[in-house]
């Protein structure tokens, strides 16, 4: 078969172009012009700490409602072959949703969260199952490349959608709009079409892994006995418990910088201009680095280059708690572009070679959950920290230890050793 960025077409390169495809919603949507939106119109009236605050609730919310729920439909999916309609369902409540937050007035901060809160939970639901997809297009050997580019075609895929997003809100005459508040909303529409229409080939073009068990064999309670008897696995395999907690650290003080980023530089009075700017740069810049670390992964191993991703993390912290210029947001974000697409598709090359055969849906939910988990606390205590503060610049400091959490747990990690002689050779960048 037909190769490129070493991805086989149709199937690697229809599971890699959703990535491409619901980047565009974590970019806009969790990271650029909403959560901008939200603090300036939609909470408009609150105190600007305050505003942080309730953006981190809402979040926290968010991932709590995902973390209660995927474990069973994970365990659902591995057995009854749905794993596609899962991503199918996610995709449409992200876009119900996002279609959804065009029609919250000023400073109608309730409606605008839950909208926020229906349409995040859909990214979040459809990305368990876009994850455990992995193993059906991918073998163990070549999971590390092509996780690595399903991340680069993704950064690369919210770049293109966030500079047209941008153009709207910033010259919205040009479409024939009213006005920027008129550009914003088209932008929530533009990321539910694009991301639709970036679904289809998963749909077309990926299988459908087989069922594993008979359907009258299944009843109501099989999701909870078997989440109860992988739970119980999970205390017999130590190394893939340890990863778990590991990631759930380290993850936890990814998601936060992700989510809080924008509204943190606002509130210690970065510029629209400067926020937006830094964003756009980390989604290409972004782009040859995540290649960079899948290629960096056959030279040094997955576990070494993710510790290298985790050490940079530490480093951004210290600078972030001292950030007080656009210029220390511009090198921050250059840095976080440099190491956050490395950190998420090494994260989950690893975790594939540590999961049992046949079983990635209901693995992968507790491993999103352990993200999910990890983002309910970043921005919960980012939140609590900035109202009792009074400001947000404390909250910076905890994130460091959840990074430090995960190296010491990383380090610990056996990660099985796969003859690769058979996985694709990267390209050389040049």
């Amino acid at each position: 078969m037909k190769k490129w960025l070493g991805l086989r077409w149709p199937d690697q390169w229809a599971w890699a172009l959703y990535d491409f495809g619901n980047s565009g919603f974590a970019v806009v949507m969790m990271t650029a012009i909403l959560p901008l939106y939200y603090a300036d119109y939609l909470a408009d009236g609150l105190e600007s700490h305050v505003r942080t605050a309730y953006w981190g609730y809402t979040s926290a919310l968010t991932l709590a409602l995902v973390a209660l729920t995927g474990p069973s439909f994970g365990a659902l999916t591995d057995r009854l072959a749905v794993k596609k309609r899962m991503v199918v369902l996610g995709t449409g409540m992200g876009i119900v949703g996002s279609l959804l937050l065009m029609g919250p007035a000023q400073g109608d901060w309730l409606w605008g969260s839950l909208f926020f809160i229906l349409a995040n939970f859909g990214y979040a639901f459809g990305e368990i199952f876009y994850e455990s997809l992995l193993p059906s297009v991918a073998t163990k050997e070549e999971s590390h490349w092509v996780s690595a580019c399903g991340y680069a075609i993704g950064y690369f895929g919210g770049g293109v959608l966030l500079i047209g997003c941008l153009l709207m809100v910033q010259k919205p005459a040009w479409f024939g709009l009213e006005d920027a508040t008129m550009g914003v909303r088209c932008s929530f529409a533009a990321v539910a079409l694009w991301w639709g229409f970036f679904t289809l080939p998963l749909t077309k073009f990926v299988k459908e892994p087989p069922r594993r068990v008979p359907s009258d064999s299944w009843h109501f309670f099989s999701p909870l006995v078997k989440n109860l008897q992988t739970l119980k696995s999970l205390g017999r395999n130590r190394n893939l418990l340890m990863f778990l907690i590991a990631f759930w650290a380290y993850s936890d003080g990814i998601g936060t910088i992700i989510k809080m980023a924008t509204i943190y530089g606002k509130e210690v009075g970065i510029g629209t201009g400067d926020l937006i700017g830094a964003i756009v740069m980390v989604q290409f810049v972004g782009v040859p680095f995540t290649f960079l670390f899948g290629y960096l992964s056959e030279k040094i191993s997955e576990k070494s280059a993710l510790l290298l991703t985790l050490g940079v993390y530490c480093f951004i912290c210290i600078l972030g708690y001292f950030m007080n210029s656009a210029l220390h947001f511009w090198l921050l974000a250059f840095l976080v572009s440099g190491v956050q697409g490395g950190a998420q598709s090494l994260s989950r090359s690893i975790f594939v070679k540590l999961i049992p055969e046949g079983e990635a849906s209901e693995y992968f939910s507790f491993y999103s959950v352990s993200a999910r988990f990890a983002g309910i606390l970043g921005p919960l205590l980012f939140g609590l920290v900035s109202q009792l503060t009074g400001s947000s610049r404390m909250s910076i400091l905890f994130i460091i230890l959840l990074f430090i959490v995960g190296i010491l747990l990383v380090r610990r990690v056996q990660v099985p050793q796969v003859n690769r002689e058979a996985s694709p050779i990267p390209p050389q960048t040049q």
